[in-house]
């Protein structure tokens, strides 16, 4: 839809001149997120700076029924804040505040618009943690992590978002300011509203204020790497040690095709003929992560592991972290089109599912490559193809069609951390059924009636 200028004039009343944006080549930057399989631009980005600014915008876009999109970073992977009905795209980036650690109470209080690293790196200084690491946590804000419930390689051992939430400050689309949740880890009071809003993807409410709990940073860690000669005998080792009763705060997996392109970009000299690597964390007092080692080492070997090593030193670590990171930037670097996709299955279902992977990947003569956080059965197979070669984008996109329906089959789930957005949306009568469907749109009603809130995402209309 096309904004007069009245509605112009009152945006920039609310957030100034110089946060608002109206120019093609600004807004275009705004119509698409990090999967860059989905673009649809706005009529017009404004940054509000507190969450009055957030009510006015909210009011006006109210009165007016125009459509409203609250994004963060755009890092999303599953079309979430593309703007695909127009309208208004409230940015929170300029909402960067941390507003109080509470160190006697381990908790954080701070802005939507707050990146991630940064308040991490805040937060060492204290000795305090906040696990929660999704991989574009260098630029994803808070407020985006809690929109897709976002997860991380730490959720093996401490959970994902939604695990920390004590409290949030939100609005609602007619611009209402709610304060909902509360200060302390249990809270019964009523039903758990924070917990509705994660993983909410924009379309409930704005969070313009959250309150996290934390942890004490943990004493040591220590990295070891696994080389496995196949990739099932990898998924077997991450179910292995986990029925063991060890549990480290990370088990990373890449694949054979994944290990060689890192090995291009970082220079790590990974094996390269490996069908899979794990990468394992173990973390605690100095004691216990010297026999959590021993177990992950002796267990691996046990599943079938070629070799396996410990890192020797803090910067040795922090190379394997770096390598194991720069795996997307490795994919979305060598093919015009990544389906990067996001499922969930059971820890003791992963060696099936990478089996079935295999025969996906022959069926439809496509690749198929695998990264993925292991630990908890979150896996992130992703289609190489072009969108422009139409027969060979029609066999990818079968093959991720058979991707979802194996997790589903296997008692998982089509989204572990990046959400539904547009990417997903035709996959969810498959995941759940027609009456959990209709139950999520008459809460979204009651939400937001006039259905300006991020409209478009998560169900087809």
């Amino acid at each position: 839809m096309k904004l007069n200028n009245n509605i112009i004039s009152d945006l920039k009343k609310i957030v100034g001149d110089d946060g608002i944006l109206l120019s093609s080549a600004d807004l275009a930057s705004y119509s698409y997120d990090g999967s860059c399989n989905w673009q649809s631009m706005p009529d017009v980005v404004v940054f509000p700076q507190t969450t009055e600014q957030v009510s006015d915008i909210m009011k006006l876009a109210y009165e007016n029924t125009i459509p409203i999109t609250p994004r963060g970073a755009g890092t999303s992977l599953s079309g979430g804040p593309v703007p695909s009905s127009g309208g208004i795209v409230l940015c929170t980036a300029r909402m960067n505040r941390i507003l109080e650690i509470d160190e006697e109470n381990f908790a954080v209080t701070a802005e939507a618009g707050v990146v991630l690293n940064n308040m991490n790196m805040e937060l060492a200084k204290r000795n305090l943690f906040f696990p929660p690491d999704p991989q574009s946590f260098l630029a994803a804000t808070i407020g985006g992590c809690i929109a897709v419930g976002a997860g991380g390689p730490y959720a093996v051992k401490y959970g994902v978002f939604k695990h920390y939430i004590l409290g949030m400050t939100i609005v609602l689309a007619n611009g209402s300011i709610i304060d909902i949740g509360g200060n302390t880890m249990k809270n019964v009071t009523g039903y758990d509203l924070p917990q509705l809003v994660c993983g909410s993807e924009g379309t409930l409410c704005t969070v313009t204020k959250i309150k996290l709990r934390l942890v004490p940073k943990p004493k040591a860690s220590q990295t070891i790497t696994a080389v496995f000669n196949d990739v099932t005998n990898a998924g077997n080792a991450v179910h292995m040690i986990k029925s063991k009763g060890v549990i480290p705060a990370k088990i990373e997996l890449i694949d054979n095709w994944v290990i060689n392109r890192v090995n291009e970009i970082t220079g790590m000299g990974f094996p390269s003929d490996a069908d899979a690597i794990l990468f394992f964390e173990v973390d605690g007092s100095p004691e216990s992560i010297k026999k959590e080692e021993e177990d992950v080492v002796a267990l691996c070997k046990e599943a079938g592991a070629e070799d396996v090593w410990a890192a020797k030193d803090a910067e040795d670590a922090m190379k394997v972290w770096g390598a194991r990171r720069s795996g997307f930037l490795a994919i979305y670097g060598n093919a015009p089109t990544a389906l990067a996709e996001d499922v969930t299955v059971p820890t003791n279902k992963i060696s099936e599912f990478l089996e079935r992977v295999k025969d996906i990947r022959k069926k439809y003569d496509v690749e198929v490559v695998i990264i993925g956080h292991a630990g908890d059965g979150n896996l992130h197979p992703t289609v190489l193809t072009d969108k422009k070669d139409t027969e060979h984008y029609e066999r990818a996109d079968k093959a991720v069609q058979e991707l979802f329906k194996t997790a589903l089959n296997l008692g998982g789930a089509i989204s572990g951390e990046h959400g539904i957005g547009l990417e997903k949306q035709r996959f969810l009568k498959d995941a759940i059924s027609g009456d959990e469907i209709n139950l999520l749109k008459g809460i979204k009603k009651i939400f937001d009636p006039k259905g300006i809130l991020n409209p478009g995402k998560i169900w087809e209309q």
